[in-house]
């Protein structure tokens, strides 16, 4: 569900049921500073932050960042310096107090596991974003939008408060830049902490994976123990795996996918590892074919989207839901809207970037960056470019034009579909992107008559209403 809309309130919500709750880690630290900028409504910031085990960080930030009685309404939000293979410490220092802060507020108030997703193609903020989150004893790590064969490591790594490492990949190393270019991120638990290191446990690690090749793969070179898989069908929300083979488009514009593209559950089930469903699975008849085929549990995100407790903008979730209701929801597969290349879920609605005069309206404008590519700049430099920024800056950068053609600063968009939306100088303001998955339309059956919404708990009763899901563990809040 992208950036904020499993917040930390979802994730304790669904986690107080017994089930696991997922927080989102995309971003997160542009997301702790605009709301400290709004004044921290609720003291929940600064709740998280009078916990975290090294008090001078967190009061260095709280000092810097929070707002009394919030910012001015027009006013711009603070912009954060981009991230890049060696970040200021100070970037580290609020990755790590960002993540901390989100997990451990999604711990409150029981003593169920809480989890946490990542991008794979989002590799910058790693090292720091997890180390925060396992500070707060996060108990799940799970990631996909990419092959994540060296998070294991980290993560065992962390748990020893040893120096952990990540390869950072960089376009072009190897085609005529040298493949010894330096490339390893290194972080240092011992280079932050304020006294003796905290004992840490390992979280189980879940790789979020679209078929039976890429599971078996992950448990081959992977540099630690998987834990289980999300397989992914392509209807899930977010981001999508792109289809294998070539890209091949429907008369609608959506990439098409096939035989290659399905999983063969007996095979993932002969992988031995515990393995969870997703795309399509957020009714109670999903969830006990799943169980009956050998799955530990579901992942469902969209129900959970909607639900009271999500981060999404109301007028957002109120408009959808409306749709929904009527079964008139539209979803589209669009194939050059993510800068990753990814295919990337996008409901249609107007007033937001789905709508092509929203989109053309848009001036370029790149000033978060946390889906930059690293590329081989030459001389042995690391540079960084994003198919959505400026058309000329990203040409000079080695870019091809036709790798702009339709692409969305989804950076923006999805900050302003939790109501932190950028305000710009000459008074534009960032709009929104909402991704969901392909059965919208399918949360019409968690309303009870005569009401206009549903909490998390109405999605769990459902999904566990049939007598074969009580042992089932379905429902990871969201997973972007």
């Amino acid at each position: 569900m992208g950036v904020g809309v499993s917040n930390w309130r979802l994730a304790q919500a669904v986690s107080k049921l017994g089930q696991l709750g997922v927080v989102s880690g995309t971003a997160l630290d542009s997301v702790f500073v605009r709301r400290l900028a709004d004044g921290d409504l609720g003291g929940h910031m600064r709740r998280g932050l009078e916990a975290f085990p090294f008090p001078d960080m967190a009061k260095r930030i709280w000092q810097e960042y929070f707002v009394h009685d919030g910012k001015a309404a027009g006013a711009p939000y603070k912009v954060l310096p981009m991230h890049q293979k060696r970040d200021p410490r100070k970037l580290v220092e609020l990755c790590m107090v960002s993540n901390f802060v989100e997990v451990f507020l999604a711990r409150q108030g029981h003593r169920n596991s809480v989890g946490i997703n990542f991008l794979e193609k989002v590799q910058l903020p790693h090292l720091a974003s997890i180390y925060g989150a396992m500070l707060a004893g996060v108990g799940y790590v799970l990631m996909g939008a990419g092959i994540p064969l060296h998070i294991p490591g980290v993560l065992d790594a962390l748990a020893m408060n040893q120096t952990a490492e990540y390869r950072l990949a960089v376009a072009g190393v190897g085609q005529g830049q040298s493949a010894n270019m330096d490339t390893l991120m290194q972080f240092d638990p011992a280079e932050y902490a304020e006294g003796p290191l905290p004992v840490l446990e390992r979280p189980k690690f879940l790789a979020i994976v679209s078929s039976n090749t890429l599971a078996a793969t992950m448990l081959r070179r992977a540099n630690g123990r998987v834990d289980g898989f999300v397989n992914e069908s392509p209807i899930a929300g977010g981001h999508n795996a792109p289809p294998r083979g070539k890209l091949q488009l429907s008369a609608a514009g959506e990439p098409v996918y096939g035989e290659r593209d399905r999983t063969n559950i007996a095979d993932l089930r002969a992988l031995g590892v515990p393995f969870w469903l997703a795309g399509g699975y957020g009714n109670a008849e999903k969830v006990r074919e799943a169980l009956d085929q050998g799955a530990a549990g579901v992942q469902v995100g969209t129900a959970f989207a909607f639900s009271r407790e999500s981060g999404l903008r109301a007028d957002l979730k109120e408009r959808l839901i409306e749709q929904a209701r009527a079964g008139t929801g539209q979803v589209f597969t669009d194939p050059l809207a993510s800068p990753t290349g990814y295919p990337f879920k996008v409901a249609q609605l107007e007033g937001t970037s789905s709508a092509f005069k929203i989109y053309e309206a848009r001036k370029r404008v790149c000033d978060l960056g946390y889906l930059r590519e690293p590329y081989a700049a030459g001389d042995g430099e690391i540079g960084y470019r994003c198919s959505a920024e400026p058309v000329a800056n990203y040409l000079a950068k080695g870019g091809k034009i036709e790798e702009t053609v339709g692409r969305k600063c989804l950076c923006n968009t999805l900050m302003a579909n939790i109501g932190l939306e950028q305000k710009r100088p000459d008074g534009f303001v960032e709009p929104a992107l909402v991704t969901v998955g392909d059965d919208l339309n399918a949360i019409a059956q968690f309303f009870a008559p005569g009401q206009n919404s549903y909490s998390a708990a109405d999605v769990v009763e459902n999904l566990l209403s049939l007598s074969s899901a009580d042992k089932a563990q379905p429902a990871m809040a969201a997973l972007a």
